[in-house]
Parts: C-alpha cells; structure tokens; sequence
C-alpha cells in the first residue's frame, strides 16, 4: 500500500490534468495494485459472507475522475480511493464492506477508514430499514456491539423520529438516521503492516451480522417493489 498512499499524498498536492498525465503511467500501476488487493479482499469476504461471491473487481471499485458538474470545487480527480465489496456489486443498493485510503484527508469525515452498511438508501429502502429497527432493534445493538472497535456514524441524522414512526421508541435515535454503517478509522500503520488483508478480514468479519440485518431488510423493500 506504500506506492498507493505515495501517488494519492502527491495528487493530493497537484491536482491538476498536466500532473496527472505526467504521472499516467504510475496511476495504472497504482490501479492494479489497488485492484489486485481488492481481488483478495473478495474472495476473504466471501468466505464469511456468501452473498458476496461472484462480484469482480470492477464492481467494487470506482473511477478516479470527479463529476464536478455541480461543485464548486473543479478539481479533477479524487484524491482518495475505496473497494465497496457488496453482493451484486457497488449500484446494487445492497449493504457492503467499505475500504478507503485518503492519506490527506479534507474533511473530518473520511480518513483512512474501514466501514460496512448502508450510504445513502432510497426511500423505500430507508423506510424498511427503519421498519427492522423498530422489530429487531435489539438484535441491531447486539450486532453493532459485536462489531467491536467500530462505531455507528451518527453525521446524517434527522432532528425528529421521520413520520410514521413512534416518537418514544426505545431506538429513536437509530430510527432518526438517514446513513447506516459503522465505521472505523484506520492509521496509516495499519495499511502499511504485512498481514494488512488479514486484519482487514477481521475487522470486516466482526461487522458481518449488521450488514446481514441490513440486507434482509434492502431484499424486503425489493420484493415489495416487485423487484
């Protein structure tokens, strides 16, 4: 991970088309050690989580490329890269395993960080979420606890319990939330160690029984859309 780290710290510093075509040839190195590591990554996942097995590299990982249509900032090209291992790949709508390097993190939201769940759900997802919370929200707490040294990303959250739900629960704040995954920060120590797969399985491994909740509940909404 050390040449990865390396390119994405120096993008970072030169964002530019005229630098990044200087240096084309060693973003392709880059993509294929990023790509050969997500390889295993599938393969380790799917040793404890099925529903994943099948999905190929392409199907995890993303372009460098920004869309910067509607952003103020222009520059061009991510400075960070992920693998979002999930069953039927990265536009499923599928719960996942998320792993993303951003050595010059921006913002205090993303850094070097495993996470696993749900970003961004459409409604009718969200609403069958929210439906297994007021079920099973005891079963959620005890997968969340058994994901230890992760925590659950609390960032996008509503003021209210959303309409239709009751305002009392006794899992009112995890019915107020609009993103589902855990999430934990990583040093750069941890991407640099030898066994860094195996450790990263481990992680993932602990979150597996949350992500499983989430994903009854995406195939839940999916039948009722006839899908």
């Amino acid at each position: 991970m050390k040449e990865v780290i390396d390119f994405f710290r120096r993008l970072h510093d030169n964002n530019d088309r005229e630098w990044f075509d200087a240096h084309r040839a060693e973003w392709t190195r880059v993509k294929g050690l990023f790509g050969a590591f997500t390889e295993r990554l599938i393969e380790g996942v799917s040793s404890f989580d099925p529903s994943v097995r099948g999905v190929r590299v392409q199907d995890c990982t993303y372009r460098i490329a920004r869309d910067t249509r509607f952003s103020p900032d222009k520059s061009p090209y991510k400075t960070y890269i992920g693998a979002y291992i999930v069953p039927k790949g990265k536009k499923s709508g599928f719960a996942g395993y998320y792993f993303h390097i951003e050595p010059c993190a921006d913002s205090l939201v993303w850094c070097n960080m495993l996470s696993a769940g749900l970003y961004c759900p459409e409604p009718t997802v969200l609403r069958s979420v929210r439906e297994e919370i007021l079920d099973n929200g005891a079963a959620i707490a005890a997968a969340i606890g058994r994901a230890r040294g992760f925590r659950l990303c609390r960032t996008n959250s509503l003021k209210r319990v959303p309409t239709g739900f009751p305002a009392d629960s006794e899992w009112s704040d995890m019915l107020k939330l609009k993103d589902f995954y855990l999430e934990k920060p990583v040093t750069e120590e941890f991407l640099l160690a030898d066994d860094l797969l195996g450790r990263t399985l481990a992680e993932f491994r602990r979150t597996q029984p949350f992500v499983a909740i989430l994903n009854r509940a995406v195939q839940y909404a999916y039948e009722e859309m006839g899908g």
